[in-house]
């Protein structure tokens, strides 16, 4: 009984501690300027107020179409590392030589290398291609960053189906592409959420390449957007506007990961009845 209880203050604390950095941008957007501004640090609203939000839709008109963008170049990228990552990790998953784990190891590599140190080339790339304020631009790029995790999570999973399925479905005539899009991929539909929310969320999140690539006003992504507020004013920092900003920006993705989860949860329930 005690050590229930002491896994569930650790939980507990680790949950808060995760939650943290969310919850004061939560809170930071419904305070009063006073309140932000207030030292000793005024930690829970002492008055409510939603002017961040107002301010923010006021000063910021098009931020909704920012969120259009990002949720449209995002779902692309998710999309296209998806349906180019599949084949390429069951492809690995089966083959299980030195090639495929030399190749695996090159994929690991790829994931902790700096994706900063590519900007120059993709700006040449980019530049000869003629896609700056494209959302090719992104896109394209995005895909490529995503695809060595979203390779390496669909593998393990791979690994994981029993090649008797596989040689059973032969035997009834399914080709290679009907076994894998039909049969093995709804059943690795866990992993297929899981990698397409971390490549969803990068997306969503990443700055360098949207600010570098896209500077016409209507195409830009919610991450310049943000930006762009803390930028408005040379003698105030608005601390309310910026929370209130990044709430906004953070519910498509929690709705996200919170769909997922029940998609997680009802794969992972079917394949123990059915084992």
């Amino acid at each position: 009984m005690k050590s229930r209880i002491l896994w569930a203050i650790a939980a507990l604390a680790l949950s808060l501690f995760s939650l943290a950095p969310i919850l004061w941008q939560l809170l930071t957007s419904i305070k009063v300027n006073a309140d932000i501004a207030a030292i000793p640090t005024v930690y829970w609203p002492r008055q409510w107020t939603a002017e961040h939000y107002q301010a923010l839709w006021q000063q910021t008109p098009a931020f909704g179409r920012y969120l259009l963008n990002s949720a449209v170049v995002s779902a692309v990228a998710t999309l296209a590392a998806l349906l180019i990552g599949t084949p390429c990790a069951y492809a690995i998953a089966r083959r299980r030589d030195r090639s495929s784990q030399l190749l695996v190891g090159v994929l690991l590599l790829v994931t902790l290398f700096p994706y900063v140190l590519l900007f120059q080339g993709l700006l040449e790339v980019v530049r000869w291609l003629q896609w700056g304020n494209n959302y090719a631009a992104l896109v394209v790029p995005y895909t490529a960053l995503n695809l060595p995790l979203v390779i390496l999570l669909l593998r393990s999973f791979f690994e994981q189906v029993p090649p008797e399925l596989e040689e059973a479905a032969q035997l009834d005539g399914f080709s290679l592409g009907q076994r894998l899009w039909l049969i093995l991929v709804p059943l690795t539909a866990p992993a297929l959420a899981t990698a397409g929310i971390l490549a969803f969320i990068f997306s969503w999140n990443e700055y360098v390449l949207a600010l570098s690539f896209i500077s016409q006003q209507a195409l830009k992504t919610v991450p310049i957007a943000v930006a762009e507020i803390g930028g408005i004013s040379i003698f105030d920092v608005p601390y309310g506007d910026i929370a209130a900003a990044t709430v906004v920006a953070t519910l498509p993705l929690i709705g996200l990961v919170l769909v997922a989860q029940r998609r997680i949860l009802e794969g992972l329930t079917a394949g123990a009845v059915k084992g």
